[in-house]
C-alpha cells in the first residue's frame, strides 16, 4: 500500500476508510498528455478503477 497517499474518490476500488489509498503504486498523468500542468488544470490519476 502506498504510504501517506490520501484519496477522496470513494467510487474507486482502492479507496479505504479515512480517505486512504490502498493501491501499491500511483500513476499520475498530465492533462491530455501535455507533460505540463497549468494553474487551471489538474493532473489525472490513471490508477483509478471504479468500485464494483
Amino acid at each position: 500500500m502506498a504510504q501517506g497517499v490520501l484519496c477522496e474518490v470513494n467510487e474507486c476500488v482502492y479507496w479505504k476508510t479515512g480517505n486512504k489509498c490502498s493501491a501499491e503504486s500511483i500513476y499520475v498523468v498530465s492533462p491530455e498528455s501535455s507533460h505540463h500542468v497549468s494553474e487551471m488544470e489538474e493532473p489525472g490519476c490513471k490508477t483509478f478503477e471504479p468500485a464494483r
